[in-house]
């Protein structure tokens, strides 16, 4: 069993290293910089494998409650505002910085259940959420490739963020599984995603990109679309075997490795400053992971 729980980790990792790597491949080396049909891409091919997993037998989906559908519709409108808003400053930010505004979402929550929900919380959660804002406050004063878009897109993510894991925690027990509301998320991100895409001008626009007949251009949003649904499934797999602290440590580590080494493959310029602020927010969440395991 322990070894099972390693090799999902190791799986997990994996999948996010990979995952990252290519998103940014595609939007800051490609510079395929089409939100609507990016994202509405990876979420149709993790959608249709969902859907063929599902009729393999190998998840079990039950989504046929309509009220319960309903009830999941805010989610996944807050989904696609992550994901596009995600895509929009990955495409701009260095990887470690994209992290670390990412990992702001978790003050959201923290501020959300100490203020509306008056839950106590231990002296760790409250100084990891106190690091957390410091860090992605301090990094747009302190960065030396700024650029205010990317940021901009950053805290819209960031927000969407905090606000769906609201959503998803006040979610009645044994409503919707994991699986549940991702397929969900997939087949309404697909949806507004590819009516969205005209509107936006990404349909058009799309026919003048270079790289659009290139192989590297096709593999790579091959490659982003199979890793996208692979971190999902392996996601769902580490939640379910692991308590939340065993979790919440992993895809720290899975974080650290993924900002390290895309310091070695993408061009970044690591100020002292800027490292300061990515190392508050490492100590930031690296107590979060401490107040979960504490907890559990």
């Amino acid at each position: 069993m322990c070894m099972r729980k390693v090799l999902v980790g190791l799986t997990f990792c994996t999948c996010y290293l990979a995952f990252y790597l290519t998103n940014k491949y595609v939007l800051s080396i490609l510079k395929f910089t089409y939100p609507t049909l990016f994202q509405g891409w990876q979420t149709l091919i993790g959608g249709l494998l969902l859907h063929v997993s599902w009729k393999l037998g190998w998840v079990e989906i039950n989504s046929n409650s309509r009220s319960n559908v309903l009830t999941w519709l805010p989610a996944s409108v807050l989904f696609v505002g992550i994901i596009y808003a995600g895509s929009r400053a990955l495409s701009r930010l260095a990887i470690p910085v994209f992290l670390t505004l990412h990992n702001a979402a978790e003050v959201i929550i923290c501020g959300h259940q100490k203020c509306f929900r008056k839950e106590k919380m231990s002296p760790a959660r409250i100084c990891s959420a106190l690091f957390l804002l410091a860090a992605a406050g301090c990094l747009p004063f302190n960065d030396a490739q700024f650029d205010p878009d990317g940021y901009f897109w950053a805290v819209i993510h960031l927000f969407c963020m905090g606000a769906y894991k609201i959503l998803q925690k006040s979610q009645k027990p044994n409503a919707l599984s994991d699986i549940d509301q991702q397929y969900l998320n997939y087949i309404f991100s697909a949806v507004l995603l590819a009516f969205a895409s005209h509107p936006t001008g990404d349909l058009l626009s799309v026919l003048d990109f270079p790289f659009l007949y290139f192989y590297r251009f096709h593999s790579s949003c091959c490659a982003s679309g199979f890793l996208g649904f692979f971190l999902m499934f392996s996601t769902a797999k580490l939640k379910s075997l692991m308590a939340p602290g065993q979790c919440a440590a992993w895809i720290f580590f899975a974080k650290v490795i993924t900002a390290g080494l895309s310091i070695l493959l993408f061009d970044v310029i690591p100020t002292s400053a800027t490292l300061g602020c990515l190392l508050l927010g490492g100590l930031g969440e690296a107590l979060l992971v401490f107040s979960e395991r504490k907890g559990a």
